[in-house]
């Protein structure tokens, strides 16, 4: 038989794909979702620790610079340290006391970072001072209304902790037609975003109108997966007559939450490679992160607390916590009364979560989930050769390579990766390390190889 040339026309197959099945993507992965004993459970408040570890850094942005000294008393709410620069956010006090230090403190990355530590007042309470008259959004410019998100400090609180208000600066030669609110939450496990959706509603769509105004954006639509059909018959009673804010289902599957996997099977519209969203006419935000915004703006406010899942093997108490910015990962687990020995100790979805060692790492603002694995639930063996499967190739959701660039990363060929198999578009889902049967941590070479290639390009600059 003569060999036929066939070119693979991606828009057509992505097409087709969406045509036979559910809004959706090609590619992506099923893993089992383990969100059955948390998802229904209201959202409950933690305690306060008795002693708070506020890092300076809690954004991609600059850390911020503290303001306050050793023994000084602050109170709830208070600010303790300021933005250094557009690309950075104030942090606020989480509980009412007194600075014991501002020392370093260890990450979940490893090593430690500048942080400021609060010995919590016994008499400290959930109130917070309110700052004189409230914001009227419909009142306030776009610069206004960026201007006052920074001084909320709230980052995104799907995980990334970009600063909001730098996402809602939206360049001027841009035009914004919708906002895309990510409800999918579709790492195993977690159910912060699904509360936040039952729970806050008002927040969130209050949140989703300052977005709007700010971007000057005439539409908004929410994205669930279809795992959470509940919001969407808890939600759509309140959205406006006028079709301004709708709310639509996607298929289950992961990495929906992706912004670039979002946009397309929501709204068929494909985020080029190296692209912001802005370029297509998205502003593209997290459902937690719109309903904080819609909360504290309004109020003058800071975040100081946070939505964190807290379940997994040997937990007795999972479920949903609002817990204080700071909380250290020990008090967490004494509370959740974890009863197991050994585990892996998770911060963050399994999928692109940060493993951590240390029980004195405190939840940042972008942390929405402390997962406690045992040997059972995580992937364990020696890591062998290539098998040449294809199974990486089959679950990619972006159309990379994922065994060719392991093969180059093994090499070193850091440049041939990123110029060539184009590295920077991989955004660390973990598709591939999921379902490789030789366990390469090919997400783990990617980081590196990205690490590399940056001081690289800094040494040559």
């Amino acid at each position: 038989m003569d060999s036929v040339a066939v070119t693979f026309d991606k828009k057509y197959f992505m097409n087709l794909f969406k045509l036979f099945g559910r809004k959706s993507f090609p590619h992506g992965i099923h893993p089992d979702e383990y969100k059955a004993e948390t998802s229904a459970k209201i959202t409950r408040r933690l305690p306060f620790a008795p002693e708070i570890i506020v890092p300076l850094s809690q954004s991609i942005g600059k850390p911020a610079k503290a303001i306050v000294f050793r023994g000084q008393h602050v109170r709830r709410g208070e600010v303790i340290a300021e933005a250094d620069g557009f690309m950075s956010v104030p942090i606020h006090a989480p509980v009412t006391g007194t600075i014991k230090e501002i020392d370093i403190a260890p990450t979940a990355r490893g090593g430690k970072q500048p942080a400021i530590i609060i010995t919590t007042s016994l008499s400290s309470g959930q109130r917070v001072d309110k700052s004189g008259e409230p914001n009227d959004y419909l009142q306030m410019s776009r610069e206004e209304i960026v201007k006052a998100v920074q001084n909320t400090g709230i980052v995104g609180l799907g995980g990334a902790a970009f600063p909001t208000h730098v996402k809602m600066s939206i360049p001027p030669e841009r035009t914004i037609h919708t906002v895309l609110v990510n409800g999918c939450e579709c790492e195993p496990f977690l159910t912060t975003d699904h509360r936040v959706m039952l729970e806050k509603i008002d927040n969130l769509l209050l949140g989703i109108r300052i977005a709007m105004r700010c971007v000057d954006a005439p539409k908004a639509v929410i994205g669930i997966e279809d795992n959470k059909l509940n919001v969407l018959e808890a939600i759509k009673p309140y959205l406006p007559e006028d079709g301004s804010i709708t709310i639509e289902a996607v298929e289950t599957k992961y990495p929906q939450g992706a912004e670039k996997m979002l946009a397309y099977s929501l709204l068929d519209i494909e985020i080029p490679s190296g692209g912001l969203p802005s370029e297509v006419g998205l502003a593209v935000f997290n459902v937690a992160t719109l309903a904080e915004l819609g909360a504290l703006l309004p109020a003058k406010q800071g975040l100081i607390e946070r939505i964190i899942t807290i379940t997994g093997d040997g937990v007795k108490k999972p479920g949903n916590y609002l817990a204080p910015i700071g909380t250290p990962v020990r008090f967490l687990l004494e509370f959740a009364e974890f009863i197991g020995d050994e585990a892996e100790l998770i911060l963050g979805g399994p999928m692109m979560g940060m493993p951590t060692r240390s029980l004195d790492v405190p939840i940042t603002k972008g942390t929405g989930a402390l997962l406690v694995l045992d040997k059972r639930a995580t992937k364990s063996g020696d890591i062998l050769p290539c098998i040449k499967c294809t199974q990486c190739l089959q679950a990619c959701p972006i159309n990379l390579n994922p065994s060719e660039l392991g093969l180059l990363a093994t090499k070193r060929q850091y440049d041939v990766m990123e110029e060539q198999y184009h590295l920077n578009d991989c955004f660390e889902c973990g598709c591939c390390s999921y379902v490789c049967p030789s366990n390469i941590p090919l997400v783990q070479y990617f980081r590196v190889a990205k690490t590399l290639n940056r001081e690289r390009h800094l040494l040559n600059s």
